[in-house]
């Protein structure tokens, strides 16, 4: 019997371990690849598994065998028939390859009909060119016949590609079997360590990176990742609110990773700004947050808080003051060339244009340069603003200060209220924050009321904590109602009635049952916790019981 522990997630991905009696070792982890004839004995003999994805309904129905043990068979033409904790397998996914806008539909329409606390099977689809693409889709078991066949053939594989078995003379790889002649030892051993590696970067939560890099070599893999990044709506669900360490941008495609678009769509929908008649727009700054570097403490010393600071920047678009701690604000790379392309400038003038058709404001300084500052006309134009300018170049100096200090002469100071746009960002309501005061050195913050706290900062993630207290004043959402018992520990998913179905792995959730509640932070979306019976739901933090 095989059992199986998903130990992390990372948008579609899983990681985590297989254990069985099968298995040479109790305890083996994944992505990986693994002997499937010992994995899956009666797979060899089983009939009707290799049924085209192509193939119409009323042919798969007719030879695709039910309930004859694991893995499972999941067809596009076919109703699910995987139960939770079922390993499933796609027969001939590896054909799905030469047709990336197909691949995508039928990867959607297998994740929508099949349980998520499920283990995805790929067979003969993995080569070491090829892990990456199938584990960011997320597959996550493997076995040896497409690198066996590639060998029988006289390929020599890599993570870069597949290559005439005289490659293997060019020193290119130094594994056992390069040093000894042997093709098909090295393309396994080459298809064990990209999956290694795929499987170290989940537990990174930097596996987009990876195929960012990986997928330059194969226009087909590059299809498949624009396909998914297409369909926000549906990628958007499986992806964490916040990743560990740094989000590099490094290519035209992370502008439309689901971070970077979600950012700007809770900026639009969710976020309200501090009343303020007078809006600045400033450039970004490589040092991160903002306000630490040199030319925005600067900035602000210029404005003296008699306007609302927006900061331009690639690929977010515009960040308010407010949010330059919270992911991803705080947490990009992005190379720095002084040149800004056309969709670059496309989707973040769009951004701003939206902000400033839903947020007025009398009077909007562009404190702006180069390609932030044709962003900022673009957008002024497309939404009927009009611009001043305080400076157009060599923003940092003593001439360019004192312009912009000027042109603030007879404005008043604005209540600087960090908190209530954080919480309206994060949560998505208004909350009342008078009588609340900030307190602690950066990054260890929170945020008390009659000397309780309600609030701290995540220090990772920027992203509020709030206590019991905090919770009492939000008035709904984010939310997780479990059976009649008291945690002992993490919330697990079995014991889940419901969740607001907002909430995305790394939220921050209110634990709601009969006997108890708790704060921690959601490990699954809620569709995860109500469709899984298995796994750890909520990280809980605190309880209090009733």
């Amino acid at each position: 019997m095989i059992r199986f522990d998903i130990k992390k997630r990372d948008g579609l991905a899983r990681a985590g371990a297989i254990t069985g009696d099968e298995l040479p070792d109790q305890h083996m982890p994944f992505p990986a690849v693994f002997d499937t004839e010992a994995l899956f004995p009666t797979l060899a003999v089983r009939g009707c598994t290799n049924v085209p994805l192509a193939a119409p309904p009323e042919f798969t129905k007719a030879y695709v065998p039910a309930g004859v043990g694991q893995p499972v068979i999941v067809h596009p033409a076919l109703e699910n028939a995987a139960v939770n904790g079922d390993v499933v397998m796609a027969a001939n996914w590896h054909t799905a390859f030469t047709n990336p806008r197909k691949y995508v539909t039928w990867l959607k329409m297998l994740k929508n009909i099949t349980p998520p606390d499920t283990l995805w099977y790929a067979p003969a689809a993995a080569l070491p060119s090829t892990v990456h693409i199938l584990c960011y889709s997320g597959f996550s078991i493997f076995d040896y016949t497409g690198v066996d066949l590639k060998s029988t053939q006289d390929v020599f594989c890599t993570p870069e590609g597949e290559f005439p078995a005289d490659a293997q003379k060019g020193g290119i790889c130094g594994c056992e079997g390069c040093r000894n002649g042997d093709l098909k030892l090295h393309n396994r051993l080459a298809l064990n360590h990209e999956a290694g590696l795929v499987r170290y970067f989940i537990g990174q939560s930097k596996l987009r990176e990876l195929v960012e890099s990986r997928c330059r070599m194969n226009a087909n893999h590059v299809s498949i990742m624009r396909h998914l990044d297409t369909d926000y709506e549906w990628l958007e669900p499986h992806t964490a609110v916040a990743r560990s360490g740094v989000m590099r941008v490094n290519s035209a495609e992370s502008m439309q990773r689901v971070e970077v678009r979600r950012f700007a769509e809770r900026l639009l929908a969710r976020y309200r700004p501090p009343n303020a008649t007078v809006a600045v727009l400033l450039p970004c700054s490589a040092k991160k947050p903002y306000s630490l570097s040199q030319s925005h403490r600067r900035f602000q010393m210029a404005i003296a808080g008699r306007a609302h600071e927006l900061i331009i920047t690639s690929p977010l678009g515009l960040v308010p003051r407010e949010l330059e701690c919270v992911y991803p604000a705080m947490h990009y790379d992005v190379p720095v060339t002084g040149y800004w392309d056309a969709e670059e400038c496309a989707y973040i003038s769009d951004v701003v244009s939206r902000y400033f058709s839903v947020h007025k404001y009398d009077r909007v300084i562009a404190h702006l340069e180069g390609g932030a500052l044709k962003v900022a006309e673009m957008a002024a134009e497309r939404c009927g603003i009009t611009l001043e300018y305080s400076s157009r170049e060599n923003l940092s100096g003593d001439a360019a200060l004192a312009r912009l200090s000027q042109a603030l002469d007879r404005e008043r100071r604005v209540k600087d209220d960090r908190l209530h746009g954080m919480l309206s960002y994060q949560f998505g309501c208004e909350v009342d924050t008078k009588g609340m005061l900030l307190r602690g050195h950066f990054p260890e913050l929170f945020y008390t009321k009659n000397n309780q706290q309600v609030f701290s900062i995540d220090t990772g993630s920027g992203l509020l904590r709030p206590t019991f207290d905090g919770w009492n004043l939000i008035p709904e959402g984010y939310r997780v109602t479990i059976s009649d018992f008291i945690p002992e520990g993490d919330v697990l998913a079995p014991g889940i009635e419901n969740a607001d179905p907002a909430i995305r792995e790394g939220d921050e959730v209110l634990v709601m049952g009969a006997k108890a509640y708790a704060t921690g932070k959601a490990a699954m979306s809620a569709a995860e916790m109500k469709g899984s019976k298995r796994g750890v739901a909520v990280r809980v933090r605190k309880i209090k019981k009733l």
